[in-house]
C-alpha cells in the first residue's frame, strides 16, 4: 500500500533514493522494483533486518532490474550518515509527526538531497487525525507515538523555510480513516472487536485485489477523508555563479547488502505554481 503517488513523483532507473524512516519498507520496495539504488534507513533494527530480508528475496526472485541496488540500515534521522548531496530522491512517509525537532529533520533531508532533487513527505491529515486523538489517548500517547498534527499550511511553511520548493499535494487512503476511527472508539489494541475485524478484512481485500469499486470509492473519498496528506517538493539549484559551501558534493550510496488541510484556494489534487517544469503533478496508513 503506497502513499506516495509515483505518477506525480517520477523515478528514473539509477536514481539514488533514501527512504527515511522506512518502517516495513513499502516505498523502498517499489523504488527497488523501478530500478533505483535504494537506501532504506530506520532506527528500528528489527524492521531494518526484515526489510533487508525482503530486499534479498526480491533480488533472488528477479523482481528488480539490472543496475538496481538496495541496502537496509539503522540510523538516526537527525544525524544522517551520508555526505552532502548524496541522493537524487528522498521519501519520508508518516515520520515527521513523531519527531520533536522537525526543522532539524528537514535540514538533514535537504543536506543529503542534491540540487534539483525531489522529496516526498507524507503525514497524517489534520481532520481525520484530530478525530483519532479525540476518540483515544492511547492512539498517540505511546512511546514513539504521534506528538503533533500538521495543518497543510503549517507543513508547507516548514518545507519552504527549509529551502525546498513545493510543487504538488494530494490526500491518500480515504478508506483507512474510518478504520482508525473504529479502532480508537473500541480500543486501539482491541483487534477482536467485530467492526474492526470486518473492516480489516475489507482493507486487506482491497489491497490484494484492487477492485475497481473500491478504487473509485477511495478516489471519491480522498479529498474529504484521505488519512494522509502528501507533499512533493524540489531542492533548487544554486544560482548562477554561486559558490557551494565547503564539503558539498555527491557522495556514494552503498550497494545492496541484503477543508483545514487544503492548500489555500486549491482542490485536493494541486500544483503549486512556478515549480518543476515537465513534472506530472496533475493529478492502511499510520
Amino acid at each position: 500500500m503506497l502513499t506516495v503517488d509515483f505518477t506525480r513523483f517520477p523515478l528514473a532507473p539509477g536514481d539514488r533514493v533514501l527512504d527515511l524512516g522506512c518502517g516495513g519498507g513499502r516505498h523502498a520496495f517499489e523504488c527497488y522494483r523501478r530500478g533505483a539504488r535504494v537506501v532504506a534507513l530506520d532506527r528500528n533494527g528489527e524492521e531494518v533486518r526484515e526489510v533487508a530480508r525482503w530486499f534479498a528475496a526480491m533480488r533472488e526472485a528477479g523482481e528488480a532490474p539490472a543496475g538496481a541496488s538496495a541496502t537496509a540500515m539503522e540510523g538516526d534521522a537527525l544525524h544522517l550518515p551520508f555526505p552532502d548531496e548524496s541522493f537524487d530522491v528522498v521519501i519520508i512517509s508518516e515520520v515527521m509527526e513523531h519527531i520533536h525537532d522537525d526543522k532539524g529533520l528537514l535540514a538533514e533531508m535537504v543536506r543529503v538531497l542534491r540540487p534539483g532533487g525531489r522529496i516526498a513527505i507524507t503525514v497524517p491529515r489534520y481532520g481525520p487525525e484530530k478525530v483519532c486523538w479525540a476518540l483515544s489517548d492511547a492512539y498517540h500517547e505511546v512511546e514513539g507515538g504521534h506528538i503533533r498534527i500538521y495543518r497543510a499550511t503549517e507543513l508547507l511553511e516548514r518545507v519552504r523555510e527549509s529551502g525546498l520548493r513545493p510543487y504538488g499535494t494530494h490526500h491518500a487512503h480515504g478508506l483507512h480513516a474510518p478504520y482508525w476511527w473504529i479502532k480508537c472508539a473500541v480500543g486501539v489494541d482491541n483487534d477482536k472487536a467485530l467492526p474492526v475485524r470486518l473492516y480489516h478484512k475489507l482493507l486487506v481485500w482491497d489491497i490484494m485485489k484492487k477492485p475497481l469499486a473500491t478504487r473509485l470509492a477511495e478516489q471519491a473519498l480522498n479529498p474529504v477523508l484521505g488519512k494522509s496528506f502528501v507533499l512533493y517538493a524540489t531542492k533548487p539549484h544554486l544560482p548562477a555563479g554561486a559558490v557551494p559551501r565547503p564539503g558539498t558534493g555527491a557522495g556514494a550510496v552503498p550497494d545492496a547488502v541484503g477543508p483545514d488541510d487544503a492548500l489555500p484556494g486549491a482542490a485536493d489534487s494541486d500544483t503549486v505554481p512556478g515549480t518543476v517544469p515537465g513534472t506530472a503533478a496533475a493529478d492502511p496508513a499510520r
